[in-house]
This record gives C-alpha cells, structure tokens and sequence, in this order.
C-alpha cells in the first residue's frame, strides 16, 4: 500500500520473508527435532491439563496456574512450532503483512502469559511458606482466577499497542526479516521511517514482562529462604524446599536463555544463527518441560495419577463383570 503525504511516501508491503538460518548445512533436521518437540509439548501439556481436571484434589487456587502454565504453553507452541515447520520444512517462507502482525502478537503474548504465571506461582509459594495460617484465606480459587485473568488482559493490552505501533512505520527497502517468525526487532528495524517509539515500547514491555518478573520471583525466594532458616526442624525446612523445587527448575529453564542472549545483545552483536537456536529452544523448550516436571517433581500431580489410573482400572473391573453376568 502506498500513500503520499508532505511528499512523503508511506509503504506497507504485501508480504514479508521469513529468512530463517543463514548458510547452514543440515538445517532441516533442526526442524525435524522440532517437530518431535511440538508432539511431546502437546502430549504432555494435554496429560497436565486432564490430570487437573479430573482429579478432585488438584482443584486449587495453585493448580489453576498450573493449568494455566499447560494452556499458555501448549497454545504459544502451536502458534510457533507448526508455522516454522510449513515454512522452513515446506518452504512457504513468505507470510502476508497482516498474518504477519498476527503471529507476532500471539507468538509473544503466549510467551508472556508463561512469563508472568512464574510469578503467580511464586506469589503462591511466598504466601504457603512464609505465611502459612493465612494462605487458605489469601491464595483462592477466586483470587487466582482474578490475578490469571488480569494477566491476559494486561499482556494483550500491551502487545496490541506494541504491534499497532508496527502500522506506523513505512517499509520502502528490503522486507526479508533475519528471524525465524515475525520477530518484533528484526522487522521494525527494516523500517524507513522513525523507528524509536517503536524501540522504546520494546524496551518498556522486555522490562514489565520479563524483567519485572524475574526481580520479583527472586525478592520471593529470598523470603522464602529467610523464612525457612527460621525453621528449627530440618526434616520440615525439607519438606518446605520441596514444594518449591518444579518451580525454581521452569524458572531457571524459562528465564536464563532469554535474559543471557539478551544482556549479551546490549555489548556484542550476536551471530544470527546463534541468536536463533538460543531464542527458538527458550520459547519451546519450556513448555515441553513444564508438564514432564510437575508430573515427575510434585507429590501431589502422582498421587492425583495413582488414584485415576486405580479408579478407571476399578471401572473397567466392574464393567466386565456386569457384561459377564448379562
């Protein structure tokens, strides 16, 4: 679309190119590991997601972020991994202007909600260790459901103005972006015009919705560790530590590639191809490990696994039975 105005002229392109990796040999087999990754994320996060549902005493105010953790993340990988694989695998590397904005939206609103159901979960953790006697009173069904539904808001509302910012800019040069989606930097940095509003809303929303979260889960757990010194028996400091543990791991999992390629983007450019295996394995890595760690970590989700997998084995006793008797 062109348009002219003050003898300037105002270019949106019909399509952008999705470059992916440069020069590597093999590369498809990169995307192969990918789509063996989607399977296991959509399996697994569907299993988490079951469990909760159906096991009685996993309806709390906890596990509803877990449960939301499940849906962010297996929705963020079918929003990424399935594109990737038909443009990369099949070769479909042109993406229309408007699909485009789309996937970049989406791409980063699901990584987002991920981000800050972290923080809910550490939320829950610093109120069940350092404030035990009040937890069931604080931490409810109710108020979970209010901070869950507060992040979608406050994570779409955001990235609506980060991606209609996008509309803004004139694209009059080359629209090949070096990413491996409709990376928000790669393609305002193709722009003509002014892109510094642009850099800034990036920079405002890198700090509210990643960074933000990561100082307060840390100032949570040096809480969390100040109260459990205060522990006198060491069997119960334990048992405390082990609640946190599946949280702790996402968190080191979700956090430190994104922040490591990050603060070394800020002193040195990075290598593209580098910049995208360390960017694409922090978005889709996570939420395949997300379900694979709470089942394995957590107490309670086994426990929730015995009693189903005993319940339907008991069904399935008594249907044969009433079969046998007819």
């Amino acid at each position: 679309m062109h348009s002219n105005s003050a003898n300037v002229t105002f270019v949106r392109p019909a399509t952008f190119f999705i470059n992916g990796f440069s020069n590597i040999p093999h590369a498809k087999y990169y995307y192969v590991f990918l789509c063996f990754v989607y399977a296991v994320t959509v399996l697994g996060n569907s299993f988490i997601m079951c469990i909760i549902y159906l096991a009685r005493r996993l309806h709390t105010a906890k596990y509803i972020a877990v449960f939301n953790m499940a849906l962010s993340g297996l929705c963020g990988s079918s929003n990424l991994i399935p594109k990737l694989i038909d443009m990369f695998l099949f070769e479909h590397q042109d993406i229309s202007y408007e699909a485009c904005l789309m996937n970049m939206f989406f791409v980063f609103h699901f990584m987002n909600v991920q981000s800050l159901t972290l923080l809910a979960l550490a939320y829950d953790r610093l109120v069940a260790i350092c404030f035990p006697l009040r937890y069931h009173a604080v931490i409810t069904k109710t108020s979970m459901s209010l901070i869950i539904g507060c992040m979608w808001i406050f994570s779409m509302s955001l990235l609506a103005v980060l991606v209609g910012l996008v509309n803004r800019l004139s694209f009059c040069g080359s629209t090949v972006v070096n990413s491996y989606f409709c990376d928000h930097g790669p393609i305002i940095s193709l722009s003509c015009n002014s892109n510094s509003i642009n850099y800034l809303m990036a920079y405002i929303l890198f700090g509210l919705l990643i960074c933000l979260p990561v100082i307060l889960i840390s100032l949570s757990y040096f809480c969390i560790a100040a109260a459990l010194l205060k522990i006198a028996h060491g069997a119960d400091r334990i048992k405390a530590m082990k609640t946190c543990t599946s949280h702790l791991l996402l968190v080191a999992i979700s956090y430190l590639p994104i922040l490591s390629v990050n603060v070394k983007a800020f002193s040195t450019s990075i290598d593209l191809n580098a910049r995208i295996i360390n960017n694409s394995l922090s978005q889709i890595i996570p939420p395949m490990l997300n379900p694979i760690i709470y089942a394995l970590k957590t107490e309670e989700v086994m426990q929730s696994i015995k009693e189903l997998y005993k319940r339907n084995k008991v069904n399935t006793i008594i249907e044969r039975n009433v079969k046998q008797r007819k």
